[in-house]
Protein backbone atom coordinates (compact mmCIF):
# COMPACT_ATOMS: atom_id res chain seq x y z
CA UNK A 1 0.00 0.00 0.00
CA UNK A 2 3.06 1.83 0.11
CA UNK A 3 2.39 3.12 4.23
CA UNK A 4 5.52 5.53 4.75
CA UNK A 5 8.42 4.60 6.67
CA UNK A 6 10.53 6.29 8.71
CA UNK A 7 13.78 7.45 8.10
CA UNK A 8 16.56 8.41 10.76
CA UNK A 9 18.84 9.39 8.30
CA UNK A 10 19.50 9.28 4.70
CA UNK A 11 17.77 6.33 3.78
CA UNK A 12 20.72 4.08 3.64
CA UNK A 13 19.75 -0.15 4.15
CA UNK A 14 22.36 -3.12 4.29
CA UNK A 15 21.94 -6.15 2.62
CA UNK A 16 22.49 -6.97 -1.56
CA UNK A 17 18.83 -5.16 -2.16
CA UNK A 18 19.64 -2.44 0.19
CA UNK A 19 20.98 -0.01 -2.44
CA UNK A 20 18.39 0.31 -4.57
CA UNK A 21 16.20 0.66 -1.88
CA UNK A 22 18.50 4.04 -0.23
CA UNK A 23 18.49 5.29 -3.76
CA UNK A 24 14.81 4.98 -3.82
CA UNK A 25 14.18 6.49 -0.68
CA UNK A 26 16.74 9.26 -1.52
CA UNK A 27 15.28 9.85 -4.21
CA UNK A 28 11.63 10.77 -2.71
CA UNK A 29 13.09 12.42 -0.07
CA UNK A 30 14.93 15.16 -2.58
CA UNK A 31 11.38 15.46 -4.21
CA UNK A 32 10.04 16.09 -0.99
CA UNK A 33 12.59 18.54 0.10
CA UNK A 34 12.45 20.35 -3.62
CA UNK A 35 8.70 20.83 -2.97
CA UNK A 36 8.47 22.20 0.51
CA UNK A 37 10.90 24.72 -0.34
CA UNK A 38 8.38 25.49 -3.48
CA UNK A 39 5.54 25.32 -1.27
CA UNK A 40 6.88 27.20 1.38
CA UNK A 41 9.42 29.76 0.47
CA UNK A 42 12.52 29.65 2.83
CA UNK A 43 12.95 27.09 5.55
CA UNK A 44 15.43 26.38 7.59
CA UNK A 45 17.69 23.66 7.83
CA UNK A 46 16.18 22.43 10.90
CA UNK A 47 12.36 22.84 9.66
CA UNK A 48 13.51 20.47 6.89
CA UNK A 49 15.08 17.45 8.82
CA UNK A 50 11.96 17.85 10.94
CA UNK A 51 9.81 17.72 7.63
CA UNK A 52 11.88 14.73 6.55
CA UNK A 53 11.97 13.40 9.27
CA UNK A 54 15.96 13.00 9.10
CA UNK A 55 19.40 15.24 10.15
CA UNK A 56 20.30 17.84 10.14
CA UNK A 57 23.39 16.56 8.35
CA UNK A 58 21.36 14.93 5.73
CA UNK A 59 19.31 18.29 5.20
CA UNK A 60 23.03 19.54 3.93
CA UNK A 61 23.80 16.69 1.72
CA UNK A 62 20.36 16.59 0.04
CA UNK A 63 20.79 20.31 -0.71
CA UNK A 64 23.66 20.34 -2.09
CA UNK A 65 23.12 16.94 -4.26
CA UNK A 66 19.72 19.49 -5.51
CA UNK A 67 22.48 22.22 -6.55
CA UNK A 68 24.40 19.85 -8.34
CA UNK A 69 21.28 18.58 -10.42
CA UNK A 70 20.88 21.87 -11.49
CA UNK A 71 18.38 23.26 -9.22
CA UNK A 72 18.31 27.12 -8.42
CA UNK A 73 18.42 26.56 -4.45
CA UNK A 74 20.87 28.88 -1.95
CA UNK A 75 21.67 29.52 1.33
CA UNK A 76 20.52 33.17 3.06
CA UNK A 77 22.43 34.07 6.16
CA UNK A 78 21.06 35.52 9.26
CA UNK A 79 18.76 34.88 12.01
CA UNK A 80 15.87 34.72 9.60
CA UNK A 81 17.87 32.67 6.97
CA UNK A 82 17.40 29.52 5.38
CA UNK A 83 16.71 27.82 2.21
CA UNK A 84 15.19 29.10 -0.37
CA UNK A 85 14.33 28.24 -4.84
CA UNK A 86 15.47 31.15 -6.81
CA UNK A 87 12.42 33.23 -7.46
CA UNK A 88 10.11 31.88 -10.26
CA UNK A 89 11.41 28.04 -10.42
CA UNK A 90 8.03 26.21 -10.10
CA UNK A 91 6.66 23.16 -11.43
CA UNK A 92 3.11 23.80 -12.50
CA UNK A 93 -0.12 21.56 -12.78
CA UNK A 94 -2.24 23.43 -15.48
CA UNK A 95 -5.74 22.59 -16.36
CA UNK A 96 -7.19 22.94 -13.52
CA UNK A 97 -10.13 25.22 -12.88
CA UNK A 98 -9.99 26.91 -9.71
CA UNK A 99 -13.68 24.98 -8.76
CA UNK A 100 -11.68 21.74 -9.45
CA UNK A 101 -8.21 22.52 -7.74
CA UNK A 102 -10.76 23.42 -4.36
CA UNK A 103 -12.34 19.92 -4.66
CA UNK A 104 -9.15 18.41 -4.23
CA UNK A 105 -8.17 20.23 -1.24
CA UNK A 106 -12.20 19.45 -0.03
CA UNK A 107 -11.08 15.26 -0.85
CA UNK A 108 -8.59 15.37 1.95
CA UNK A 109 -9.82 13.72 5.23
CA UNK A 110 -7.31 13.94 7.57
CA UNK A 111 -8.76 11.61 10.09
CA UNK A 112 -9.61 8.38 8.53
CA UNK A 113 -6.44 8.59 6.45
CA UNK A 114 -4.34 8.82 9.73
CA UNK A 115 -6.47 5.89 11.29
CA UNK A 116 -5.30 3.65 8.04
CA UNK A 117 -1.68 4.61 8.39
CA UNK A 118 -1.93 7.11 5.33
CA UNK A 119 -1.76 10.58 7.64
CA UNK A 120 1.79 11.04 6.39
CA UNK A 121 0.84 10.05 2.94
CA UNK A 122 -1.86 12.50 2.42
CA UNK A 123 0.12 15.24 3.50
CA UNK A 124 2.84 14.25 1.26
CA UNK A 125 0.25 14.73 -1.43
CA UNK A 126 -1.40 17.63 -0.30
CA UNK A 127 2.08 19.34 -0.41
CA UNK A 128 2.67 18.02 -3.76
CA UNK A 129 -0.53 19.24 -5.04
CA UNK A 130 0.23 23.03 -3.40
CA UNK A 131 3.37 23.09 -5.08
CA UNK A 132 2.81 22.24 -8.12
CA UNK A 133 -0.75 24.16 -8.28
CA UNK A 134 -0.05 27.98 -9.57
CA UNK A 135 -0.35 30.76 -6.51
CA UNK A 136 -3.82 31.67 -8.06
CA UNK A 137 -5.44 27.95 -7.17
CA UNK A 138 -2.99 26.92 -4.35
CA UNK A 139 -3.95 29.75 -1.87
CA UNK A 140 -7.38 28.39 -1.33
CA UNK A 141 -6.41 25.14 -0.43
CA UNK A 142 -5.22 26.30 3.65
CA UNK A 143 -8.97 28.34 2.80
CA UNK A 144 -11.07 25.58 2.30
CA UNK A 145 -9.55 23.58 5.68
CA UNK A 146 -10.11 26.44 7.60
CA UNK A 147 -13.68 26.38 6.30
CA UNK A 148 -15.06 22.68 6.13
CA UNK A 149 -14.00 20.41 8.25
CA UNK A 150 -15.19 16.43 8.77
CA UNK A 151 -16.15 14.84 11.87
CA UNK A 152 -17.11 11.13 11.14
CA UNK A 153 -17.96 9.77 14.04
CA UNK A 154 -21.68 9.76 15.78
CA UNK A 155 -22.63 12.57 18.27
CA UNK A 156 -22.31 10.62 21.98
CA UNK A 157 -20.10 7.99 20.99
CA UNK A 158 -16.65 7.15 21.72
CA UNK A 159 -13.88 6.13 18.77
CA UNK A 160 -13.18 2.63 18.59
CA UNK A 161 -10.11 1.18 18.84
CA UNK A 162 -9.22 -0.04 15.79
CA UNK A 163 -5.88 -1.77 16.22
CA UNK A 164 -5.94 -3.65 13.24
CA UNK A 165 -7.22 -1.00 10.70
CA UNK A 166 -3.92 -0.23 9.27
CA UNK A 167 -2.68 -3.93 8.38
CA UNK A 168 -5.87 -4.65 7.74
CA UNK A 169 -5.59 -1.89 5.12
CA UNK A 170 -2.08 -3.13 3.96
CA UNK A 171 -3.79 -6.69 2.94
CA UNK A 172 -6.76 -4.95 1.34
CA UNK A 173 -4.47 -2.88 -1.09
CA UNK A 174 -1.62 -5.65 -1.99
CA UNK A 175 -4.65 -8.43 -2.32
CA UNK A 176 -3.23 -10.83 0.58
CA UNK A 177 -5.80 -13.41 2.62
CA UNK A 178 -5.99 -13.00 6.31
CA UNK A 179 -6.99 -14.78 9.12
CA UNK A 180 -8.60 -13.07 11.52
CA UNK A 181 -10.00 -13.61 15.42
CA UNK A 182 -13.58 -11.65 15.65
CA UNK A 183 -15.79 -11.45 18.84
CA UNK A 184 -19.13 -11.77 17.41
CA UNK A 185 -23.02 -11.13 19.51
CA UNK A 186 -23.55 -14.61 19.06
CA UNK A 187 -22.12 -17.97 20.45
CA UNK A 188 -19.40 -19.32 20.37
CA UNK A 189 -18.47 -15.50 20.72
CA UNK A 190 -14.71 -15.77 19.36
CA UNK A 191 -14.49 -17.50 16.07
CA UNK A 192 -11.29 -17.61 13.78
CA UNK A 193 -11.45 -16.66 10.40
CA UNK A 194 -9.44 -17.04 6.86
CA UNK A 195 -11.07 -14.20 4.76
CA UNK A 196 -9.99 -12.42 1.00
CA UNK A 197 -10.17 -8.91 1.53
CA UNK A 198 -11.97 -7.03 -0.61
CA UNK A 199 -12.23 -3.16 1.02
CA UNK A 200 -12.67 -1.20 3.98
CA UNK A 201 -15.52 0.97 4.41
CA UNK A 202 -16.24 3.95 7.11
CA UNK A 203 -19.59 4.01 8.47
CA UNK A 204 -20.77 6.70 11.24
CA UNK A 205 -17.62 6.83 12.74
CA UNK A 206 -16.91 2.57 12.43
CA UNK A 207 -14.72 0.84 9.87
CA UNK A 208 -16.08 -1.60 8.75
CA UNK A 209 -14.14 -4.73 6.56
CA UNK A 210 -15.82 -6.06 3.42
CA UNK A 211 -14.14 -9.51 2.59
CA UNK A 212 -15.09 -12.97 1.10
CA UNK A 213 -15.43 -16.31 3.12
CA UNK A 214 -16.09 -19.62 2.00
CA UNK A 215 -17.35 -17.95 -1.35
CA UNK A 216 -19.89 -15.58 0.12
CA UNK A 217 -19.11 -11.69 0.66
CA UNK A 218 -19.55 -10.61 4.35
CA UNK A 219 -19.42 -7.60 6.56
CA UNK A 220 -17.10 -7.51 9.77
CA UNK A 221 -16.57 -4.62 12.31
CA UNK A 222 -12.59 -3.98 12.00
CA UNK A 223 -12.99 -2.92 16.41
CA UNK A 224 -14.41 -6.75 16.98
CA UNK A 225 -11.11 -8.10 15.46
CA UNK A 226 -9.20 -9.21 18.04
CA UNK A 227 -5.79 -10.84 16.12
CA UNK A 228 -5.03 -10.40 12.49
CA UNK A 229 -2.71 -12.59 10.61
CA UNK A 230 -2.14 -11.43 6.68
CA UNK A 231 -0.70 -14.48 5.14
CA UNK A 232 1.37 -15.25 2.73
CA UNK A 233 -1.25 -15.70 -0.42
CA UNK A 234 -2.61 -13.95 -2.75
CA UNK A 235 -6.34 -13.15 -2.01
CA UNK A 236 -9.14 -14.10 -4.60
CA UNK A 237 -11.16 -11.00 -5.98
CA UNK A 238 -14.05 -11.90 -7.52
CA UNK A 239 -14.56 -10.27 -10.99
CA UNK A 240 -16.07 -6.96 -11.80
CA UNK A 241 -16.81 -6.54 -7.91
CA UNK A 242 -17.58 -2.94 -7.10
CA UNK A 243 -17.31 -2.11 -2.99
CA UNK A 244 -19.14 1.39 -3.42
CA UNK A 245 -22.13 -0.82 -4.87
CA UNK A 246 -21.91 -3.81 -2.59
CA UNK A 247 -22.13 -1.80 0.57
CA UNK A 248 -24.93 -0.27 -0.34
CA UNK A 249 -26.28 -3.65 -1.22
CA UNK A 250 -25.98 -4.60 2.20
CA UNK A 251 -27.31 -1.22 3.84
CA UNK A 252 -30.56 -1.45 2.50
CA UNK A 253 -30.38 -5.40 2.75
CA UNK A 254 -29.65 -4.72 6.44
CA UNK A 255 -32.32 -2.16 7.16
CA UNK A 256 -35.21 -4.11 5.34
CA UNK A 257 -34.28 -7.44 7.23
CA UNK A 258 -34.11 -5.82 11.08
CA UNK A 259 -37.31 -4.78 11.29
CA UNK A 260 -39.63 -8.20 11.15
CA UNK A 261 -42.20 -6.74 13.15
CA UNK A 262 -44.88 -3.87 13.24
CA UNK A 263 -46.60 -2.23 16.20
CA UNK A 264 -49.90 -0.21 15.88
CA UNK A 265 -50.04 2.53 18.23
CA UNK A 266 -52.13 6.01 19.10
CA UNK A 267 -49.54 8.64 19.84
CA UNK A 268 -50.02 12.84 20.61
CA UNK A 269 -49.22 15.04 17.62
CA UNK A 270 -45.90 16.46 19.61
CA UNK A 271 -45.16 12.73 20.12
CA UNK A 272 -45.04 12.37 16.19
CA UNK A 273 -42.94 15.32 15.96
CA UNK A 274 -40.11 13.96 18.65
CA UNK A 275 -40.12 10.66 16.81
CA UNK A 276 -37.44 11.97 14.67
CA UNK A 277 -35.37 12.31 17.40
CA UNK A 278 -35.72 9.81 19.15
CA UNK A 279 -36.63 7.12 17.23
CA UNK A 280 -34.31 5.34 14.41
CA UNK A 281 -34.34 6.79 11.01
CA UNK A 282 -36.53 3.92 9.49
CA UNK A 283 -39.00 3.77 12.39
CA UNK A 284 -39.36 7.62 12.83
CA UNK A 285 -40.39 7.84 8.59
CA UNK A 286 -43.00 5.13 9.04
CA UNK A 287 -44.24 6.92 11.74
CA UNK A 288 -45.01 10.10 10.12
CA UNK A 289 -46.18 8.30 6.52
CA UNK A 290 -48.49 6.05 8.23
CA UNK A 291 -50.21 8.83 10.59
CA UNK A 292 -53.74 9.58 10.14
CA UNK A 293 -55.70 12.80 10.60
CA UNK A 294 -55.56 13.55 14.58
CA UNK A 295 -58.55 13.12 16.23
CA UNK A 296 -60.63 15.83 18.78
CA UNK A 297 -57.83 15.15 21.75
CA UNK A 298 -54.81 15.50 19.33
CA UNK A 299 -53.67 12.38 18.99
CA UNK A 300 -52.66 10.25 15.92
CA UNK A 301 -52.81 6.40 14.61
CA UNK A 302 -50.10 4.76 12.95
CA UNK A 303 -47.54 1.99 12.23
CA UNK A 304 -44.15 1.62 12.90
CA UNK A 305 -41.42 -1.01 12.44
CA UNK A 306 -40.15 -2.74 14.71
CA UNK A 307 -37.33 -4.77 15.00
CA UNK A 308 -38.99 -7.50 18.32
CA UNK A 309 -41.37 -6.93 20.71
CA UNK A 310 -38.24 -6.37 23.44
CA UNK A 311 -36.73 -3.44 20.81
CA UNK A 312 -40.69 -2.10 20.36
CA UNK A 313 -40.68 -2.26 24.26
CA UNK A 314 -37.50 0.14 24.66
CA UNK A 315 -38.34 2.46 21.59
CA UNK A 316 -41.99 3.05 23.21
CA UNK A 317 -40.54 4.13 26.35
CA UNK A 318 -38.69 6.86 25.17
CA UNK A 319 -42.22 8.34 24.38
CA UNK A 320 -43.42 8.03 27.50
CA UNK A 321 -47.39 8.58 28.42
CA UNK A 322 -47.11 10.31 24.90
CA UNK A 323 -48.07 6.85 23.08
CA UNK A 324 -50.41 3.78 23.42
CA UNK A 325 -49.75 0.56 21.71
CA UNK A 326 -52.95 -1.11 20.67
CA UNK A 327 -51.08 -3.89 18.89
CA UNK A 328 -49.48 -6.50 19.07
CA UNK A 329 -50.68 -8.19 22.53
CA UNK A 330 -47.40 -9.21 23.54
CA UNK A 331 -46.32 -5.72 23.08
CA UNK A 332 -48.94 -3.78 25.14
CA UNK A 333 -48.74 -6.56 27.61
CA UNK A 334 -44.70 -5.65 28.30
CA UNK A 335 -45.37 -2.42 28.21
CA UNK A 336 -47.84 -2.25 31.11
CA UNK A 337 -45.56 -4.78 33.14
CA UNK A 338 -43.21 -2.12 33.13
CA UNK A 339 -45.83 1.17 33.91
CA UNK A 340 -46.95 -1.31 36.59
CA UNK A 341 -42.97 -1.59 38.01
CA UNK A 342 -42.33 1.94 37.89
CA UNK A 343 -45.49 3.00 39.06
CA UNK A 344 -44.80 1.02 42.32
CA UNK A 345 -41.27 2.05 42.09
CA UNK A 346 -42.46 5.89 42.21
CA UNK A 347 -45.81 6.35 43.85
CA UNK A 348 -47.35 9.94 44.02
CA UNK A 349 -46.17 11.71 47.47
CA UNK A 350 -47.65 10.73 50.33
CA UNK A 351 -48.85 7.29 48.63
CA UNK A 352 -46.14 5.27 49.76
CA UNK A 353 -43.01 3.70 52.02
CA UNK A 354 -40.12 6.33 51.91
CA UNK A 355 -37.29 6.14 48.75
CA UNK A 356 -35.81 3.39 48.77
CA UNK A 357 -37.87 0.66 50.49
CA UNK A 358 -39.98 -1.95 48.52
CA UNK A 359 -42.88 -0.69 46.57
CA UNK A 360 -45.77 -2.97 46.56
CA UNK A 361 -46.03 -4.82 43.72
CA UNK A 362 -42.22 -4.56 43.11
CA UNK A 363 -41.68 -8.27 44.01
CA UNK A 364 -43.91 -9.23 41.23
CA UNK A 365 -43.29 -6.89 38.60
CA UNK A 366 -39.28 -5.74 38.88
CA UNK A 367 -37.09 -8.75 38.44
CA UNK A 368 -39.53 -9.89 35.04
CA UNK A 369 -38.68 -6.77 34.01
CA UNK A 370 -34.82 -6.64 35.04
CA UNK A 371 -34.67 -9.62 33.45
CA UNK A 372 -36.28 -8.87 30.43
CA UNK A 373 -34.53 -5.04 29.96
CA UNK A 374 -30.89 -7.42 30.76
CA UNK A 375 -31.82 -9.51 27.08
CA UNK A 376 -33.54 -6.01 25.48
CA UNK A 377 -29.71 -4.49 25.57
CA UNK A 378 -27.84 -7.52 24.45
CA UNK A 379 -30.68 -8.10 21.78
CA UNK A 380 -30.92 -4.04 20.76
CA UNK A 381 -26.93 -3.99 20.39
CA UNK A 382 -27.18 -7.00 18.42
CA UNK A 383 -29.94 -5.82 15.98
CA UNK A 384 -28.44 -2.25 15.46
CA UNK A 385 -24.99 -3.01 14.48
CA UNK A 386 -24.93 -5.19 11.01
CA UNK A 387 -21.27 -6.16 12.06
CA UNK A 388 -22.31 -7.69 15.25
CA UNK A 389 -24.33 -10.43 12.90
CA UNK A 390 -21.61 -12.15 10.98
CA UNK A 391 -21.37 -15.67 10.06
Amino acid sequence: MGLPRRHADDGRRGGADGVGYGRTVRASRLVSLLLLLQARGRMTAAELADALEVSVRTVYRDVESLGAAGVPVYAERGPAGGYRLLDGYRTRLTGLTAGEAEALFLVGVPGPAAELGLGSVLATAELKLRAALPADLADPGGRIRQRFHLDAPSWFREPEPTPHLAALATSVWEDRRVRVRYRRWQAPREVTRTLDPLGVVLKAGRWYLVAAASGQVRTYRVGAILELTVLDEPAERPAGFDLAACWQEHAERYERGVYRAEARVRMTVAALAQTTHLFPPAMSRAAQDHAGAPDADGWVTTTVPIESVRHGRVEMLKLGAQVEVLAPPDLRELLAGTAHALAALYPPPGDGPPSGEPQPGHRDWGPAVRAKTSTDTAEQGGCVQPAKRPR
